[in-house]
């Protein structure tokens, strides 16, 4: 008894036909009925009878062919598990934290995928220690973490402990976001107690803290007015249509801005600075994946850089 054995003996069940079963098989239906001659001598018992309705099983054969899908069903799966990876599929998988520049980044690098073969795409958007964690102990290669500048030697002295190598892509304050219809749109410079009579968006996903300057933070309670959204597109839709509403970001390029009717304003009054941060393990090898996406994100960076 093999293998092969008992996947003819299933597919004879299936079709309840000698021939139907080795015209599935690609094989010729007298090595076929020797097959299951041979496999029935092996166990000593017969697994089919012929019936006017066609081959079927036996009450003894029903029983062994339950256990035989369910010995090539675990077999399937482990072959799936430990087979090489498919060359005709694209995977990539990264953490990052919520920013606009690096989403968009993300969406220039899907545009240059190969349409004609397989993707596997993940883009987790999380906070730095989920992000760092993912890498540590789940199936990604990349990440991207966020911290103000005053907690920058605590993370890199993790990484170092860590084995990660690193490479700063963006370093920013804080902008506010909001239409172009906005009342201070116009306005060159403001100062936190401008915003006092408008309407802030939020992030209402606890999983990635919402990050603002923390002298807003701390006058959280002047703010009567906030509006927690769960999904970017509402945030822009929120911001586009209802011209009292503003959005504490990271630096936003051109193009989003540009397409949702959109400006970011500088406050007047200084707040932290925050870095975003490329991470990956010192012993990884960047894929040809990892250096296109790379290469778009440090290309809108520029960007957003430019202003």
């Amino acid at each position: 008894m093999n293998i092969s054995h008992l996947k003819y003996a299933i597919e004879v069940e299936r079709t309840g036909s000698i021939t139907q079963a080795a015209e599935r098989l690609f094989m010729s239906q007298p090595n076929l009925s020797k097959a299951i001659k041979e496999l029935e001598s092996a166990l000593d018992m017969p697994i089919f009878k012929r019936t006017s309705k066609g081959i079927l099983p036996t009450r003894k054969g029903s029983e062994f062919l339950s256990y035989a899908k369910n010995i090539i069903a675990q077999i399937d799966e482990m072959e799936a598990l430990y087979r090489p990876e498919s060359q005709n599929k694209q995977r990539f998988s990264i953490s990052v934290p919520r920013a606009s520049y690096i989403a968009h980044a993300f969406t220039c690098f899907v545009n240059t995928l190969d349409m004609d073969k397989e993707i596997e795409i993940n883009f987790n958007e999380t906070n730095s220690m989920a992000a760092i964690h993912n890498i540590t102990d789940e199936d990604y290669n990349l990440g991207v973490i966020r911290y103000q500048l005053a907690h920058k030697s605590y993370f890199h002295s993790m990484l170092d402990d860590k084995g990660f190598d690193r490479e700063s892509v963006l370093e920013y304050q804080y902008v506010v976001l909001m239409s172009n219809q906005h009342p201070l749109a116009a306005k060159e410079k403001f100062f936190y107690h401008d915003l006092d009579n408008y309407i802030e968006i939020a992030h209402g996903d606890l999983m990635i803290p919402v990050v603002a300057p923390k002298s807003m933070q701390t006058e959280t309670e002047r703010s009567k007015r906030r509006i927690y959204v769960y999904e970017r597109g509402s945030q822009f839709d929120l911001l586009r249509k209802v011209p009292a509403t503003y959005m504490w970001v990271s630096p936003m390029p051109a193009e989003l801005l540009a397409c949702y009717g959109l400006v970011q304003k500088p406050c007047a009054e200084t707040g932290e600075t925050y870095e975003d941060l490329l991470i990956y393990p010192k012993d990884y090898r960047l894929t040809a994946l990892d250096n296109a996406f790379i290469e778009q994100l440090y290309a809108v960076r520029n960007e957003v850089i430019r202003g």
